[in-house]
């Protein structure tokens, strides 16, 4: 059958700095732990800000924790529609020539110059499950989701390192299109 990945729907997320973090909620205020998320040390926070676009305002979008050296903002394609900004897709963390927002938190705002994106596919593996996998950081595979609205992603990227666990992370609108469950297994296609 090939090696089997789960499916895990990501929501509009922002992962954050700790200057920008404290800009918005207070110095010295602390995430905290709404739920842990697939990824060894990440996690859902409590904590939520409004991303605001050129054409409207994404209310209460949730971030991931840990602290990132740079704040980046991930959401759909239609979150972008709404919102007002191109759409944007790249690997998460290349923020080069990405668009900007203003965020808005409790105790104040920030405008961020970049870092607006609607993140590329991916499936993260350990080190040991990407060679049972025959793959390697960086390669592009498809991936092959059964069901009702059956269907194959391509261009899907692999990150493997010894900080990943077997996950393959969708936006809401990938996982609608292919009517795909959190947790539904797909496969590994070349």
């Amino acid at each position: 059958m090939g090696y089997t990945v789960p499916a895990g729907i990501s929501n509009r997320h922002v992962h954050i700095s700790k200057e920008d973090f404290e800009a918005l909620f207070g110095e010295g205020v602390e995430l905290t732990n709404f739920k842990d998320l697939s990824q060894p040390g990440q996690f859902a926070a409590n904590e939520k800000v409004d991303v605001v676009g050129p054409r409207g305002t994404l209310a209460a979008v949730r971030i991931l924790g840990p602290f990132r050296p740079e704040t980046q903002v991930e959401l759909c394609e239609t979150d972008c529609f709404i919102a007002g900004f191109p759409v944007d897709i790249r690997e998460s963390g290349k923020l080069d020539g990405t668009p900007g927002c203003k965020l808005v938190g409790p105790k104040g705002e920030i405008e961020i110059p970049q870092g607006v994106m609607v993140a590329l596919r991916h499936v993260h593996l350990s080190t040991a499950q990407a060679e049972e996998a025959g793959v390697k950081d960086g390669d592009l595979v498809g991936i092959k989701f059964g069901g009702p609205k059956a269907v194959t992603f391509e261009n899907v990227l692999i990150r493997a390192g010894e900080k990943h666990f077997r996950d393959m992370h969708l936006d809401i609108d990938e996982a609608n299109a292919g009517h795909i469950a959190n947790g539904q297994e797909g496969v590994i296609v070349k």
